[in-house]
């Protein structure tokens, strides 16, 4: 009974990798190997400055390290022209360390690992999400190499190759669903240095984090019944780490940019738990070609303009961007401002217009408040 209640206490921690509705610095840092780690916590594997990243072997699932995801953002247009947003993500979080690194399950339905996935449409009038748990089972859920698939259930994103390209992506939920094929030719953007990823101004939290923004997507999108043929662009996030928040981390504010359709910026910043301010941030230009340009924590500056209220929380819906040296000067508006995820743990997600410099669309993320 004991066991089962510190496993379920892990997952519950997991949960607070995404944001939790109130402030809980200590018990996130504790829970996510945070500042007071325990013994356990500190026998999973380490992020380490200078591991390279290789692909397609690090698209798989990392089962030494506590939790990772595979991210997707989609902004799409039906053939009326009208934008929506789709998105999906799978986590996986490790309930135990491996001993010695060793899978030690003795059946297929005996697992340390976890499968939680997300999936939402977002319009200008509806928002719609939905989630999925499961235990590491091949019949349920996991990660394939050959070809390469991440799966919960009939959520699935299913490649022909041993890489995430080309891929269909099917979801199909109560009030909505998807049925979408992915394709990209660019290069992958390793994020941070090569990959290594910090999260904190002192450098004791990082991940393994890289990303494809450009990817062309087309399909189709079931919402209310209503079924609508579409087309647009996505982005998709891999990331991975035994630790995250810190205690006095409170959550983080995420964009996705697409300035055009050769250039992309990424822009992230985590929040002080007793401030409310940014602690730390992170941003980088990226280029169709591979190429990229990190900017100096310095040179990004990110101002809510507007909040939404949603269910006695304000949520931060509108922003002004600002990048002097790369001369980006920009406004993020929501398409929904109620785009709020009300599953397990909820957060806000949701498609964005930008204007100023640049005009585009791209995804946001809100968690902690």
């Amino acid at each position: 009974m004991n066991q089962m209640i510190k496993n379920a206490s892990l997952i519950l921690g997991c949960l607070f990798l995404i944001g939790c509705e109130e402030s809980q610095p200590n018990k996130i840092g504790t829970l996510l190997g945070g500042s007071e780690p325990q013994a356990e916590d500190q026998q999973f594997a380490e992020v380490v400055k200078g591991v390279k990243i290789s692909f397609p072997a690090d698209h798989q699932a990392h089962r030494d390290f506590r939790h990772e995801w595979w991210y997707l953002t989609a902004n799409l247009t039906d053939e009326q022209g009208n934008p929506l947003g789709v998105q999906w993500t799978q986590f996986r979080f490790a309930s135990a360390p491996q001993k010695n690194g060793q899978n030690t399950k003795k059946t297929t339905w005996q697992s340390q690992q976890i499968y939680m996935a997300h999936s939402a449409v977002t319009t200008k009038e509806k928002h719609y999400a939905d989630e999925k748990w499961s235990r590491d089972q091949a019949q349920l859920a996991g990660v394939d190499d050959s070809p390469f698939r991440v799966y919960l259930d009939d959520w699935q994103w299913r490649s022909s190759t041993d890489d995430l390209f080309p891929a269909t992506l099917i979801n199909q939920s109560k009030q909505f669903g998807y049925s979408l094929t992915l394709t990209s030719d660019a290069p992958y953007q390793k994020q941070g240095e090569q990959g290594y990823s910090t999260k904190s101004a002192d450098g004791q939290v990082a991940s393994y984090y890289y990303s494809q923004p450009f990817i062309d997507v087309k399909g189709e999108v079931t919402i209310d019944g209503s079924t609508f043929h579409v087309s647009g662009k996505g982005w998709i996030d891999r990331e991975w780490s035994s630790q995250f928040l810190l205690d006095s981390q409170q959550g983080w504010d995420w964009f996705a940019l697409r300035l055009s359709d050769e250039n992309s910026l990424v822009v992230f910043q985590l929040r002080d738990s007793k401030t409310g301010q940014s602690s730390y941030s992170h941003a980088k230009l990226m280029n169709k070609d591979g190429t990229g340009t990190p900017i100096e924590q310095s040179d990004i500056h990110l101002q809510a303009l507007k909040q939404t209220k949603i269910q006695e929380r304000l949520y931060p819906t509108q922003w002004q961007l600002s990048i002097p040296r790369e001369q980006i000067q920009l406004t993020i508006t929501a398409l929904n401002p109620n785009a709020k995820m009300p599953l397990s743990v909820p957060y806000w997600e949701g498609p964005v217009t930008i204007k100023g410099s640049h005009s585009g669309t791209g995804y946001m993320e809100l968690t902690g408040y």
